[in-house]
């Protein structure tokens, strides 16, 4: 059935499969589709000027369409890479790792190595060396949802 449709529709069959993968993609957004659409694309275009060339024959069309796909790809891949903006809040939705650097005093003692304390709104667990309640510590590491601390 399939044979018989895309004999039917000759080089359209590849903007047909184009489009598809293109609404695909829509549907279902990842930005791989796309790529691989533009290639189905570029193949149907390569088909209305082919089609009535001897060698055009659909092992080379789909040879054709994989070779165009696997470097749509990649210039797709490359073009998505290089647009990542820089930010200047790196640690956004690493609300842990934002706080190393920053200095607190202890809620509760570091006692075998573990204690609290408070930043900002939130009561954090902290290891580090045993330290009486009230000493002031910096964060050096994050882990997760515990910090490493050591005195200030």
């Amino acid at each position: 059935m399939i044979a018989r449709i895309a004999a039917e529709l000759g080089p359209w069959a590849w903007w047909v499969l184009g489009i598809v993968l293109l609404i695909l993609e829509v549907l279902m957004p990842g930005v791989f589709l796309v790529w691989i659409g533009v290639a189905a694309i570029i193949t149907g275009a390569l088909s209305l000027l082919l089609w009535e060339v001897g060698w055009w024959i659909w092992q080379v069309q789909w040879l054709v369409f994989a070779a165009l796909s696997i470097a749509a790809v990649l210039v797709g891949r490359r073009l998505v890479l290089s647009n990542a903006q820089r930010t200047d809040e790196p640690f956004l939705n690493q609300r842990a790792r934002s706080l190393v650097g920053r200095t607190a005093t202890l809620d509760q003692p570091i006692t075998e190595g573990r204690g609290r304390i408070r930043l900002d709104d939130t009561v954090w667990s902290v290891q580090g060396p045993d330290l009486p309640t009230g000493t002031r510590v910096r964060v050096v590491a994050s882990s997760g949802r515990d910090l490493t601390v050591e005195p200030v």
